[in-house]
């Protein structure tokens, strides 16, 4: 059964914009968990600009399913990590300016920093992940930098797959194939969403997770603003006038 893990970092980013604590970000991520998904995700940014710091250290309190952090690996992101120690960290290589995460590790040109970085967290009991676009090369490259696992960058599958552009899959099941072989796990994630993961699940082999934040706080706006929208009309006719 593939696990899905969800990110939380657009609730933080409603909360922000007003600031206060309204939308509660732990409640949530408690909530979250009850209503069945299998983990939660954060992606803490330098700028702290959704998940906060703080938020990272609060969160293991409530949560009792897999705990996931995504990061790129700078000093400050390093020390959270271990730290916490989640069940798992997503090495990501975002620029610190970047919106969201774009692209995947070379992991060829950065084995090196790789190494360290998750050599240093491997020895604190941390699962680690490297973000990769699906090449073979950066596979392989994955394994010889010592990941436990690789979270495949979907974003190319997504785009495709509105095309009708279905052949793009076989770049990920090739992937996930070679990553089962060379006894890493397969993670999925970016641009997953209620349209396509009944296909992507469906087709690729071997998969263990998908994490999926925007796509969820989006669809959640949709399938439930109309009962929202109809409780204020009901609340605002059902005043009783002083």
């Amino acid at each position: 059964m593939v696990k899905l893990s969800v990110n939380i970092n657009k609730i933080a980013t409603i909360r922000n914009a007003r600031g206060g604590n309204n939308p509660d970000l732990i409640l949530m991520a408690k909530d979250i968990q009850s209503f069945g998904a299998d983990g939660i995700t954060i992606h803490p940014r330098p700028d702290e600009r959704h998940i906060t710091y703080n938020d990272a250290i609060i969160l293991p309190t409530v949560i009792n399913k897999e705990f996931n952090i995504e990061g790129n690996p700078i000093d400050k992101f390093i020390s959270l990590v271990n730290k916490i120690k989640p069940d798992q960290v997503t090495l990501v290589p975002d620029k610190i300016d970047a919106i969201t995460s774009n692209s995947g590790w070379d992991t060829i040109k950065n084995k090196n920093f790789l190494q360290e970085v998750i050599s240093e967290f491997k020895s604190n009991g941390i699962r680690t992940s490297v973000f990769v676009d699906p090449e073979l090369k950066f596979i392989e490259g994955a394994k010889e930098s010592g990941a436990d696992r690789v979270e495949l960058y979907t974003e190319s599958f997504a785009v495709n797959f509105e095309k009708g552009n279905l052949n793009e899959m076989n770049k990920y099941i090739e992937a996930s194939i070679l990553a089962n072989k060379l006894n890493m796990g397969v993670n999925a994630g970016h641009d997953l969403n209620l349209n396509n993961i009944n296909y992507f699940v469906s087709e690729i082999p071997f998969l263990d997770e998908v994490s999926i934040g925007h796509a969820i706080i989006c669809e959640s706006l949709y399938l439930g603003i109309e009962n929202v929208i109809n409780l204020y009309l009901q609340k605002i006719k059902n005043a009783v006038k002083k």
